[in-house]
């Protein structure tokens, strides 16, 4: 089942904006995983690079505090009550 958004696209709403970050963090995990994927594979087909592991480590950080960022910038559970 597929991530909508059902109403206006309102950016001033705390919901859609959390709903934002939520789908950009949703990207950027994607990205992280079939790029990140894709050169180990590389790797280890043929291609050694010595720094792949650093470079994976400080993405994961990356990733890790986006999501630290996503969860943190969550609206209150008050504001959902509220527009009920």
């Amino acid at each position: 089942m597929p991530i909508r958004w059902y109403g206006p696209a309102d950016p001033a709403d705390p919901t859609y904006r959390h709903f934002n970050r939520v789908v950009n963090f949703v990207l950027h995990a994607m990205v992280f995983a079939a790029l990140n994927s894709g050169l180990w594979f590389i790797q280890q087909m043929r291609h050694p690079w010595d720094h792949l592991d650093l470079f994976s480590e400080l993405w994961l950080a990356g990733l890790m505090t986006h999501l630290v960022i996503v969860l943190r910038l969550r609206p209150s559970g008050d504001a959902d009550n509220s527009a009920s």
